[in-house]
């Protein structure tokens, strides 16, 4: 074990792009994104406001979204022009104040004030059309108020007759809304599941493009993959372990359970992806067939995860490919630590549904002996013409 231990550390050192995979671009990829979503909260996202009624009431609508962090209102003259902005990307909504606002309004009548959003900005489109119904209703309010001191309303029964019921909305877990603690996490997670595959797959295919494979006969083949398997997972647990301090220890993110708890799921996730990275490069043994079909297979995991879409939504089969993702497997645990202060115990039965990733074995066994018989029959013949 030791000698294929050395055997790998050589290897390494001699592979560039293995050494880049281990060392800097992980990190540079983590603080990349972070960065991405650092500022927590999106604010002043554009939004297209038309005007038709030009009066005090919505001139009063278009400044309450002026005041809203989260809105920068863009004046346009015309409905066409507006929509044509929000195609383009331009902005990310419409609002339209209709002509007679003011006059409806004060007649008792029903005006319709058009609220648009581009629903394929799914987290801005949600955030957009909750912050704008917010904002006109706020905008409405010292309107309403006159009505009813007109109609002859108590000052006192004023605030109850326009809203007899007052609501609060908290997010648990996240009462300020923090897209950091929300987005960035799974997304660091599905990176890190990526990085990995990369890493023990470039290790594999190295094999292949060196033509080391008569070395796994003499050194022994489940001792030159449990060296890999030794060698790699320390390594990449290192980025995990940084990760997890970022954004629970530098940017002091609440956390209710602790790290260790997520060390020990990370090293279960990485030898479940190991597993399925050895499964397709004993099925492919082509080093940019098993590149391609892993990352197909990796790349789309942050989807799978239950974060951003409920899994009891999603259809069957996309419910079957979130079972063999780890990262899906992991997330539960994630979660669970994060938010509710799970701890070893209570994690356990979440940690054995990894269990699935072991019948990998079976056919990873017959694959490599298939294989790599096969690889050796065809050096032989070779061999045996050229002399």
């Amino acid at each position: 074990m030791i000698k294929a231990l050395k055997r790998e550390l050589a290897a390494l050192l001699d592979d560039p792009w293995q050494l880049a995979l281990i060392s800097y671009i992980p990190l540079i990829s983590i603080i990349a994104l972070w960065l991405l979503f650092s500022a927590g909260l999106p604010r002043q996202l554009p939004v297209a406001v038309v005007d038709l009624d030009n009066s005090q009431t919505s001139r009063a609508l278009a400044r309450q979204l002026q005041a809203n962090p989260v809105t920068k209102p863009i004046s346009y003259t015309g409905i066409p022009s507006a929509e044509a902005a929000m195609k383009q990307g331009e902005v990310y909504a419409l609002l339209v104040l209709p002509y007679g606002l003011k006059r409806d309004l004060l007649t008792a009548k029903t005006p319709i004030i058009d609220i648009r959003y581009n629903s394929q900005f799914l987290l801005v489109g949600k955030l957009l059309s909750s912050q704008l119904q917010l904002s006109m209703a706020d905008g409405l309010k010292p309107l309403g108020e006159l009505k009813l001191l007109a109609a002859g309303v108590p000052m006192q029964r004023v605030a109850v007759n326009l809203s007899p019921v007052n609501s609060q909305t908290t997010a648990l877990f996240n009462s300020n809304t923090n897209y950091v603690g929300f987005l960035v996490p799974p997304v660091l997670i599905a990176l890190l599941q990526l990085v990995a595959m990369m890493v023990f797959a470039n290790s594999l295919n190295r094999e292949l493009r060196w033509n080391t494979t008569k070395q796994w006969y003499a050194l022994g083949l489940w001792k030159v993959v449990a060296a890999k398997v030794l060698f790699y997972t320390p390594l990449v647990l290192l980025h995990g372990g940084f990760m997890l301090a970022l954004i629970y220890l530098y940017l002091g993110l609440p956390i209710a359970g602790s790290i260790a708890v997520l060390l020990i799921a990370q090293t279960l996730m990485f030898l479940a992806v190991w597993l399925m990275v050895l499964t397709i490069f004993f099925a492919l043994k082509d080093s940019a067939r098993v590149i391609s079909f892993c990352t197909a297979m990796f790349a789309p995991a942050f989807a799978f995860m239950g974060v951003t879409f409920p899994v009891h939504e999603m259809p069957v089969l996309a419910q079957w490919w979130r079972v063999i993702m780890p990262t899906s497997h992991y997330i539960e645990t994630h979660i669970a630590v994060v938010s509710y202060g799970q701890g070893l115990i209570a994690s356990l039965p979440q940690m054995a549904s990894y269990w699935g990733f072991l019948l990998l074995l079976i056919p990873i066994t017959i694959l490599a002996k298939k294989g790599f018989a096969e690889t050796e029959d065809t050096e032989l013949i070779t061999l045996a013409k050229e002399q």
